[in-house]
């Protein structure tokens, strides 16, 4: 055994969709891969267990983390179960993702004296961009638990987007020195492949988890807009909605926009590569601290025109003019614009498509953003770990 890491996240099935080719990796490189998280796989499809991370070789730990709970004796807990796994484990790198992880093992890894640290901000969330004295105050809050979190003697950051690292850098919370840009989780270029476009009315898919600061509710909008314009385009949500999420669309609102003919609702999609098949435009238009959508990647490799909010992470992947359109946050009227214009305008989809699917090959492939990882885990790996 070279080494052992340890990963620590918010939800299982985020790590199995966004890091498995890095853990992957890492173990083909002789390392022992520990992964802490919940056990509750909030958005995970139904079927998925903890048993899928343990066939892969890696090891599992259950840690009670509540992603928006704010109970003090709670986030005690979680706290202390941090601690009490890496004082167990004595990993030679954790690996922390997502923003409460990220903070709390953080703390953790200073005062064990874990020996190398690496943080993922996977964006910053609805904190960010929310307005209101008491998201100021939390807001503060982060930033101020940032600045001792990030502080490990042996560490990096990775940014998904340079906007992130300077809205943390800026009041101190990180050292940009200690800062690296990894644009994204990579996407599978073999898996998502560029298809043809189908024929008939224009297939317009919003694929995300279905909450409010994804754009859903601008999206219906503009579907409403364009059915009064006469344009025939099939304007579709793909994804699930959760009732224990107070932010998630309920799951009777999106019924009854199906009843009324305005939008379609495929549900929870598995098969992503056929849905972009069937689809002539991928549109997110997202409200959300995002760090770069894995979507959005997806969209390009698979050679779908994208339109998508004019926000960080959203830039990352959407080159205005390019490879799709970028369009003002939370502005249903440009939105339909958008739409209208992509949608009577076969040719510049074609074009469009083309370059998304150059974009993602030279920019996002998975096998760039698993080489770009374990560089930094070479950075900072303990010397008795080569």
């Amino acid at each position: 055994m070279r080494g052992r890491i340890l990963f620590v996240v918010n939800e299982t099935y985020f790590f199995m969709t966004h890091r498995l080719p890095v853990a992957r990796a890492m173990l083909a490189a002789g390392w022992e891969v520990h992964v802490a998280a919940p056990d509750d796989h909030v958005w995970a499809p139904v079927g998925f267990t903890v048993e899928t991370l343990k066939t892969e070789g890696f090891h599992f730990h259950r840690i009670p983390l509540s992603r928006r709970g704010r109970n003090p004796f709670q986030e005690v807990r979680t706290l202390l179960a941090i601690w009490q796994l890496s004082r167990r484990l004595r990993p030679d790198i954790i690996h922390l993702l997502t923003i409460k992880p990220v903070i709390y093992g953080g703390l953790v890894a200073r005062v064990a004296r874990v020996p190398a640290m690496v943080s993922t901000i996977t964006g910053l969330g609805q904190m960010f961009v929310e307005s209101g004295l008491v998201t100021a105050l939390v807001r503060s809050l982060i930033i101020w638990l940032y600045r001792f979190a990030l502080a490990h003697p042996n560490a990096r950051i990775i940014v998904q987007n340079s906007h992130d690292a300077e809205v943390l850098a800026d009041p101190g919370a990180l050292d940009r020195q200690r800062v690296r840009l990894i644009r994204g989780s990579g996407v599978n270029l073999e898996e998502f492949t560029r298809t043809t476009s189908p024929q008939g009315a224009a297939i317009v898919v919003l694929p995300a988890r279905l909450i409010w600061e994804k754009g859903v509710r601008e999206f219906v909008t503009a579907a409403e807009l364009l059915q009064q314009r006469g344009c025939d385009a099939r304007l579709v949500l793909v994804g699930d909605t959760q009732t224990s999420n107070p932010r998630a669309v309920p799951s009777r609102q999106i019924e009854a926009w199906v009843a009324d003919g305005i939008i379609e609702w495929w549900g929870r999609r598995t098969d992503m590569p056929e849905v972009f098949a069937q689809s002539a435009i991928v549109c997110l238009p997202t409200t959300y601290g995002e760090g770069v959508p894995k979507v959005l990647l997806e969209a390009a490799a698979a050679g779908r025109p994208i339109i998508a909010s004019d926000i960080p992470g959203c830039r990352e992947v959407v080159r205005d003019g390019e490879n799709g359109l970028l369009v003002p946050k939370s502005d249903p009227h440009a939105l339909a614009d958008a739409i209208f214009q992509l949608t009577h305008d076969p040719k510049l989809r074609a074009q469009m498509g083309q370059r998304g699917r150059e974009i993602a090959e030279s920019d996002f492939g998975e096998a760039q953003v698993v080489r770009q990882t374990l560089e930094i885990y070479d950075e900072v790996a303990p010397a008795n770990s080569p």
